[in-house]
């Protein structure tokens, strides 16, 4: 039997995450859950939002199953650390963040597929009147470097300082006070790129994608942007069945709501795979269909995109869209072998949306408050429960 470290997190992660639970044992998957500490309760009463015990079930059973974390700044999270804490150096880091770094999981994926009859799918003018084109879209986000991979300074240190004004660029901020600069790092490696490309590339192959985009910025970000496509362009021999696309990050933020049939794997940097995974979410029903997959060499953790949205938290009846948290779940099962029963699930979501009659709150452009369900949104047990129905 597979042990599974569920981590619910924070705010609607405790209530997604137990949805998804209960789909997979309704679809017969057998599964020890170990529940994990995570997330903004043992930051401020331990100083730590990823308690080293979390990594250690990580580390030994491989396979986590993730529900949302809350983030605030440095000077926010700070003021909530238990008093016994304050002033003693602590400093909040994402705890998701730091999973993927210490495990190195360094793959995203982040599927964006329409349901049909989802009333949120993307529809846009055709010359004759209204169409609504099929998404099928897979973002491949390289999940442990580029801007997020936490190298930055505020008053940088002299050594770091002189550094950076050895490159001739930083001549134009070569007088601004030490307290008054801010330095971010965008770190990209030449392994961490083939290895995304060629994953990307592999998963095209496999699941019948006709293109692979690599979505950057070589024009500007030269060093950075420009490695990424330099490997892409080497990458590619290997799949002379497949065509390489590149974008710039800005033109495709237009292009996604242009032709957003025509892409199918998308490869970008930490950020921008951020951004345009978002982008392509939005076509397809918004962060309650947005699942992801962290996924390392040993360790892989599964996840919505969705925020922890605790104004939420407490609504009773719950009124949150459980879907993207089963649809993690989902690549969960596709991760360890269990293909037969991700499709059974999968295949019940689409009935449930295509049918139309139990609809959460943000399928049916509602303001969130408890006053949805008197026009007509279902609970969130009530979508879960419809889903099992449909199994």
């Amino acid at each position: 039997m597979k042990t599974i470290v569920a981590m619910p997190g924070d705010g609607i992660g405790k209530t997604v995450l137990p949805e998804a639970v209960k789909v997979l044992t309704a679809v017969g998957f057998k599964a020890d859950y170990i529940y994990a500490d995570i997330g903004w309760e043992y930051w401020c009463k331990e100083g730590n939002a990823l308690p080293q015990r979390t990594i250690d079930l990580l580390e030994k059973h491989k396979v986590g199953l993730f529900g949302a974390i809350t983030s605030k700044p440095k000077d926010a999270a700070a003021k909530e650390l238990d008093p016994s804490l304050q002033d003693k150096g602590y400093v909040y880091f994402s705890p998701i963040v730091g999973l993927r770094q210490h495990f190195n999981l360094d793959i995203c994926i982040r599927p964006c597929k329409s349901f049909k009859g989802n009333p949120l799918n993307f529809i846009r003018r055709s010359g004759t009147g209204f169409e609504e084109p099929l998404v099928d879209t897979v973002i491949f986000r390289q999940n442990t470097e580029g801007l997020y991979s936490g190298v930055e300074w505020t008053n940088p240190p002299k050594a770091v300082r002189e550094a950076f004004e050895s490159h001739p660029k930083m001549k134009a901020f070569k007088d601004v006070p030490g307290e008054d600069l801010a330095i971010s790092t965008r770190i990209v490696t030449r392994n961490a790129c083939k290895r995304i490309i060629k994953e990307a590339f592999e998963y095209a192959r496999e699941f019948g994608y006709s293109n692979v985009t690599i979505c950057e910025k070589p024009n500007v970000l030269r060093e950075t942007s420009g490695m990424m496509l330099k490997e892409a362009k080497i990458i590619v021999k290997d799949y002379p069945q497949i065509q390489l696309w590149d974008t710039n990050i800005d033109a495709q933020m237009m292009w996604l709501t242009k032709n957003p049939e025509n892409y199918g794997v998308i490869v970008a940097e930490n950020m921008f795979g951020d951004i345009i995974s978002d982008g392509f979410a939005g076509l397809i029903g918004g962060l309650g269909f947005a699942c992801s997959a962290n996924i390392g060499k040993d360790v892989a953790v599964f996840e919505p995109t969705h925020g922890s949205a605790p104004k939420y938290q407490e609504l009773n009846p719950s009124i949150v869209n459980p879907i993207a948290m089963i649809l993690s779940a989902c690549m969960m099962l596709d991760h360890i072998g269990e293909n037969q029963k991700a499709e059974r699930i999968k295949k019940a979501i689409a009935i449930v949306i295509e049918e139309g009659k139990f609809r959460t709150y943000d399928m049916m452009k509602l303001k969130g408050g408890p006053d949805v369900f008197a026009k007509g949104a279902c609970t969130t047990e009530q979508m879960t429960g419809e889903i099992i129905s449909k199994l």
